[in-house]
């Protein structure tokens, strides 16, 4: 209330102020959960994670101290593992080391459970949420989509970038830095296996193991003869992007030009006018990215035909293919995308495998 009071007075929102605030619905639901456990006869422990979880001053996403938090989390929580203690505490909220509260953005709380669980060195690390798993693609769009039983660290990396909402692409870099396995369970439905994300996992028969999608991506094609046999070119171009904050998806280049995508426009007009300084720009708003990943698409032959033949007469405008050897990118009209992916399913995945890589999931 006093924090809210104090945002009317000044007349002024920043990101630090939404920290506090948004961090306060985290400290009671985890005050509640831990007095029902203790209530139910349990012995439990609730301890801040602001006392251990130490960041940057970059508020609304802040980036961890990962040496600090290992220290502190071994101090602050193992010994009440030890004594067999239930110990409950906060994800998506930190503090920095002058003790100003902060959060860690989108999908910080299952961020928070794999820095955590790497710190004490977890034997896994488990990211409880609404779907059963990892999917073979968003069932919303695709509603044949089935459960994966196990992925790779690198599939699941590459889906959670491309547009899969089961995992915040930085979820599970602590843990594959400390080889934990990460399981996707669903808190609807306990009882299912889940998807379980490992560094090796056995070798699969099928190539492509899920579809990934996102909406909202902005094309920005470069042009411009000065590319030809020059250094330094691209290091001009990524300058821009990095002056303005802005991250870059995909990059497709030839011998005088260069596409590419983002997804944040915020900063577009800047960007655009600081490279026409020295090349011609043509922007394409309301594309989409689809993207085909699994670990034996570099070993199988055929795959980019089935993708074409299945998509062939939709227009596609950009491909990126080579920096990652488990996915293919395709850049398509946004109001293709649904279609796209569906027909996409309907050549990887329909009829269900003669195999036990997936499961299918439950209507």
């Amino acid at each position: 209330k006093t924090l809210c009071q104090g945002i009317a007075i000044l007349g002024e929102l920043t990101n630090r102020s939404l920290d506090a605030i948004a961090a306060v619905g985290e400290q009671l639901s985890t005050m509640i959960f831990a007095r029902a456990l203790a209530e139910k006869g349990h012995s439990v422990e609730l301890i801040d994670a602001r006392t251990f979880m130490f960041t940057d001053e970059q508020y609304s996403s802040a980036g961890p101290l990962f040496d600090r938090v290992a220290q502190e989390a071994t101090v602050r929580i193992l010994p009440f593992i030890r004594a067999e203690k239930i110990v409950v505490t906060q994800g998506f909220i930190g503090s920095t080391v002058k003790g100003v509260t902060t959060t860690l953005g989108r999908g910080g709380s299952d961020y928070s459970a794999a820095i955590l669980g790497a710190a004490l060195n977890a034997e896994e690390i488990q990211v409880w949420t609404d779907v059963d798993g990892v999917l073979t693609a968003d069932p919303r769009i695709a509603p044949a989509a089935k459960k994966l039983k196990v992925i790779s660290f690198r599939e699941a990396s590459e889906l959670a970038y491309f547009g899969a909402k089961v995992l915040h692409p930085s979820t599970i870099l602590p843990a594959v830095e400390k080889n934990i396995p990460v399981i996707v369970l669903n808190s609807k439905r306990p009882q299912s296996s889940g998807t379980r994300i490992v560094a090796d996992p056995p070798k699969s028969r099928v190539a492509v193991k899920s579809i990934a999608s996102k909406k909202g991506i902005t094309v920005i094609n470069i042009q411009s003869s000065r590319m030809l046999m020059a250094y330094g070119f691209l290091s001009s171009i990524f300058s821009v992007f990095q002056r303005h904050q802005t991250a870059v998806d995909l990059v497709s280049t030839s011998e005088v030009a260069v596409s590419l995508t983002i997804d944040s426009t915020g900063r577009l007009e800047e960007i655009v006018a600081d490279l026409r300084g020295f090349a011609d720009v043509n922007v394409y708003e309301n594309k989409a990215i689809i993207c085909v990943v699994g670990e034996q698409m570099r070993s199988t032959a055929g795959v980019a035909d089935r993708v074409f033949h299945a998509l062939d007469d939709i227009p596609v405008m950009m491909i990126s293919q080579g920096a990652s050897e488990i996915n293919m990118s395709l850049v398509i009209d946004e109001d293709a995308m649904i279609e796209s992916v569906q027909r996409l399913h309907r050549e990887f995945f329909e009829p269900v495998p003669e195999h036990d890589l997936f499961e299918q999931v439950d209507a």
